[in-house]
Formats: C-alpha cells, sequence, structure tokens
C-alpha cells in the first residue's frame, strides 16, 4: 500500500533575496524561516537528499534547502492518498505563510 508524505525543508534566508520568492511571500516578517513545503510518496529524508542532488528538484530547495524541519511536519504523516497529500501541503504551506514565514510550495 503507497503511503504519502510531506515535507519541509528550511531553506537558507539569502533565498528571500529573489524576486520571484519575495512576490510569492509579501507578508514574509524578515528574521523568520524560509521554507519549502513538498509532497512525496518518498520518505522526507531520502527526498531531501534527491532535491539536494537535483533530482526531481525544486530550484529552491536545491540551491538553498539546508535542512529538513520535521517539528512542521511529522504530525502529518504518514498520509494515505495523493490528493491528501497535496491538500496538506497546500494547507501547511498557505499555514506557516499566514503566520510570517517565507514559504514556496507548488
Amino acid at each position: 500500500m503507497k503511503r504519502y508524505f510531506v515535507y519541509v525543508i528550511e531553506l537558507d534566508p539569502s533565498v528571500a533575496d529573489q524576486k520571484k520568492f519575495r512576490a510569492k511571500n509579501p507578508k514574509y516578517i524578515s528574521g523568520k524561516s524560509c521554507v519549502y513545503v513538498g509532497q512525496s510518496v518518498r520518505k522526507p529524508s531520502l527526498r531531501f537528499t534527491q532535491h539536494k542532488e537535483g533530482y526531481k528538484s525544486n530550484k529552491y530547495a536545491k540551491v538553498y534547502g539546508l535542512k529538513l524541519r520535521p517539528d512542521l511536519y511529522e504530525q502529518y504523516n504518514p498520509i494515505p492518498t495523493r490528493k491528501d497529500a497535496e491538500a496538506i501541503e497546500e494547507m501547511l504551506g498557505i499555514g506557516l505563510r499566514n503566520r510570517g514565514y517565507g514559504v514556496w510550495f507548488n
């Protein structure tokens, strides 16, 4: 049985200097964490490694990714369906953005 996971990667704060990233985060509070939120059938630790190696990687996660932030996602995993994982990814991304984090998600 397939299981899905959401994950959060902490990004180097310099990602906030990127115009496209800033445009998605008008309420970003300087000094708060910048993060990438994703979902996958792969476990978060493997998915983080894949991002860093450039496999199906988001450019922000590849270039600016520092570490996983299990404190922000562990409570949601595992997830039974991709549809649920996508919904949780969006909910988590928007929720963190509303708390002043700089957030990128698909």
